[in-house]
Formats: structure tokens, C-alpha cells, sequence
């Protein structure tokens, strides 16, 4: 393969990403070391394609063979990916323009959560090429659990995005699902199944993410010595709510442990800001304001150190498509508690490189975190086979080599 076009449509899609921004979270961090680990082992061009907004460069290099192309669609302002679908036929069109002025031809269309499925389908279709779509997440799926939110089918738009994945699905050559878990949910929510479709994992930067190594000089948090992480996007999903509950029945036998729920963007929207004062109210409810913190954003620099200083890391999201925080923790040997309702569970093994839990169940998650604190051959344990389970299945070359065997079924 001399060229492949990657296409991840929402949110602010950069070489450098701000995480945390709206609609900004691992998806963009698996297309760049996805497209980057593909350019690495296949010796190719990796162009990825988003919408322009807001004025940003039209192209910005991730590096020598890796590139952000932004194709302008509707108005020059941000748009949530639920309001995306009626700008999308003008990216189609505005994509087929920017191509055919650069003589582009690719030889593989690799599209990202259901916005960037429909460019890929009708762009692949008017250059007589097919496509490969990775969900993310499904519609059915996040329709399912949210189906007790008052207001979830005007915020989410969950039967427009349904209907469109629907033709998605059927207009792809192949699909690459990230779990287990979403692998079956195509079957029990779309009725849907191919040949043509594998299970690859997301992967982690082991140059980044990896334990402290003797002569680091590892930078400087500003946390506490002794504490719990927490580390996405402030967003109701993550079950941050249910993290300080639990926190709250352990915070008396630990009076030096604090919590840290890092996370968020650089410039919060409302809906945040109101996330953010809910959880500080909880904590205020059980006078834990002063070792609950939130330090908002966190710089790519602070990332690692984040995770390697945490005593234990936690996901409690009440539902997750994948996780990829985790195997980050993993990596910087952090034990990890994690929600058993993620999709990484299928790749962990409880009580051996994670403990697994019901986020919903603050006892049980506050036992998990309490038997790490207590236990060291428990902890020793987590974190050995944590680093074992991220360099055997986890690291971005391995997944790349997935990715190339899988295309090249596919012609």
C-alpha cells in the first residue's frame, strides 16, 4: 500500500490533540498512532481527514509521512457530532474536490465512528474504491444504556444515527470492531454479521507510557503524594459521580489518600462546568471538598506522570467502549480497577492484570481499591502481569501488523 486515507469527521482533530475538548477523546489518539504505526510498517502515506472549522490550517503534518487534512463543511464553527449529518454531504463533496486538485488515490478509505462511515461510504463509491469502518461506539448500544436519561433521544439523536450505521455497515467491505463486547453488540442490536469482520484492540505509546526508568527526571504533578486517578473527559458516562461515592466509604480509613479526577478541555463548555460543580457538591455532601480534586485539563507532558505517581487507577464508567486509559495506567505500572462494563474487560482477566468491577456498586468498587491499598502481593501481581498483558497484546506495531493482514483480505 502506497497511501491510505483515514477519516475521523468530529470533534478537534490534531497532530497534537487537545484532549479533553469537546467531542476530543481516545478515538483521536487511536486514528494518529493507528496511522502512525501504519506508516511505520507498511513504509506509506497516511492522510487523515476531518472537517475544518473555526479557521484552522487545512493541512498539518503529524509527521514525515503522516498528515491532518481539514475539508470545510457548513459554517465556520464547531458543531457536536450529533448535529453533523447535514454538513456531511458537502464534506463528501468538498473531499472529492481536494483530491482530485492533488491527484489522491488510495489505495485503502479507513473511516471512524458513524459521521466519518458516511463520507467514506460515498467517497469510496465515487472513486470506484470500498471502504473498512471502525465504530468506536454504537448508536443501539449507547441508546440502551442512556434509555432512562430524560431528554437522551433529543440530545443523542439516536435513531438518525441508528438508521445511518445501519447502511453503513452494509455498504462496508470489512469491519474492525475493539472489543469482544462490540463485536457481539453488531449481532444483538443490528442483527448484522460478515466475514469480513476482526477484532483489533486499541494500543499504547510504550515510548511514552512505561514505568520510571533509572535516570528519568519525572516532571512535576502538583498532586498529592497518596492517590486514587481518574483520567477522560468530564462526561456523565464516565460514572465520576459513582467514583466519589465510593471514594466517600474509604476516606476515613485513609485519611491522607485523596481522589484525582483529572480531565476535561482547556476551555469548558457549560455542560462540563455543571459536571464539574455536581461532583463537587457530592464531595462537599460527605466533607471531602479539600481530597476530591479536579484539576481540569492535563498537558500530554503530565499524562504519564499522572499515571505512573497514581497509587491505583480507576474506570468507572458506566459504559465504555473500550478504555483506553487503561492500558496507558497499565503501561506506566499503575494497578488498575476497572469497570466491568467496558470493553476491555474481554482482554483482562480479574484478579490477575486488573481487578474488574460494577461501577454501580460503590461497596465492590470501594473493596477493590481498599484490597490494592492493603495488599501488597495483590498489587505486585496487578502491576507485573498489567505490563505483561500491554506488551503481548497492546503495543501500536502489533496492532498496525492486525491491521495490514486484515486489508489485505480485502482485495
Amino acid at each position: 500500500m502506497k497511501r491510505i486515507a483515514m477519516l475521523s469527521i468530529h470533534g478537534y482533530f490534531d497532530p497534537k490533540p487537545v484532549l479533553g475538548a469537546t467531542d476530543t477523546g481516545g478515538q483521536v489518539v487511536y486514528v494518529l498512532e493507528l496511522a502512525k504505526a501504519l506508516a511505520r510498517r507498511e513504509g506509506c502515506k497516511v492522510d487523515i481527514y476531518t472537517r475544518n472549522f473555526e479557521g484552522r490550517l487545512p493541512e498539518e503534518p503529524v509527521n514525515n509521512d503522516v498528515r491532518v487534512v481539514r475539508i470545510p463543511a457548513g459554517p465556520d464553527q464547531f458543531i457536536p457530532k450529533e448535529e453533523l449529518l447535514p454538513v456531511l454531504d458537502e464534506l463528501v463533496d468538498n473531499m472529492e474536490h481536494y483530491m482530485q486538485k492533488h491527484n489522491l488515490k488510495y489505495d485503502i478509505f479507513h473511516s471512524h465512528y458513524w459521521d466519518a462511515g458516511y463520507v467514506a461510504m460515498k467517497i469510496s463509491k465515487r472513486f470506484n474504491h470500498f471502504f473498512v469502518h471502525t465504530s468506536h461506539s454504537l448508536g443501539a448500544w449507547k441508546k440502551e444504556r442512556f434509555k432512562d436519561v430524560p431528554g437522551a433521544e433529543d440530545m443523542f439523536r439516536f435513531e438518525e444515527r441508528i438508521a445511518q450505521e445501519k447502511i453503513i455497515f452494509k455498504n462496508a467491505r470489512g469491519i474492525t470492531a475493539t472489543s469482544q463486547a462490540e463485536y457481539d453488540n453488531y449481532k444483538h442490536f443490528y442483527d448484522f454479521e460478515i466475514d469480513n469482520m476482526v477484532i483489533i484492540p486499541p494500543g499504547v505509546d510504550i515510548e511514552v507510557f512505561h514505568p520510571l526508568q533509572a535516570g528519568d527526571n519525572e516532571l512535576k504533578t502538583g498532586l498529592p503524594e497518596n492517590y486514587v486517578l481518574a483520567l477522560a473527559r468530564i462526561d456523565h458516562n464516565k460514572g465520576f459521580d459513582l467514583l466519589v461515592h465510593s471514594f466517600a466509604l474509604l476516606a476515613q480509613k485513609y485519611p491522607d489518600l485523596y481522589l484525582v479526577i483529572g480531565g476535561g478541555s482547556k476551555n469548558p463548555k457549560q455542560p462540563e462546568i455543571d459536571l464539574k460543580n455536581e461532583l463537587i457538591e457530592i464531595a462537599e455532601n460527605y466533607n471531602l471538598q479539600e481530597r476530591v480534586l479536579l484539576p481540569g485539563y492535563v498537558p500530554d507532558e503530565l499524562m504519564a506522570p499522572y499515571y505512573r505517581n497514581a497509587m491505583i487507577f480507576v474506570l468507572s464508567s458506566r459504559f465504555e467502549p473500550f478504555g483506553m486509559t487503561v492500558i496507558e495506567a497499565m503501561a506506566c505500572g499503575t494497578p488498575v480497577v476497572v469497570t466491568n462494563l467496558g470493553g476491555i474487560r474481554h482482554f483482562l482477566t480479574d484478579q490477575n492484570d486488573a481487578l474488574l468491577v460494577n461501577p454501580k456498586n460503590r461497596e465492590e468498587m470501594s473493596k477493590a481499591i481498599e484490597s490494592i491499598l492493603e495488599e501488597d502481593s495483590l498489587r505486585n501481581k496487578l502491576i507485573e502481569n498489567g505490563l505483561k498483558t500491554v506488551y503481548d497484546k497492546f503495543t501500536w506495531d502489533a496492532i498496525a501488523s492486525q491491521h495490514i493482514d486484515f486489508f489485505a483480505r480485502l482485495f
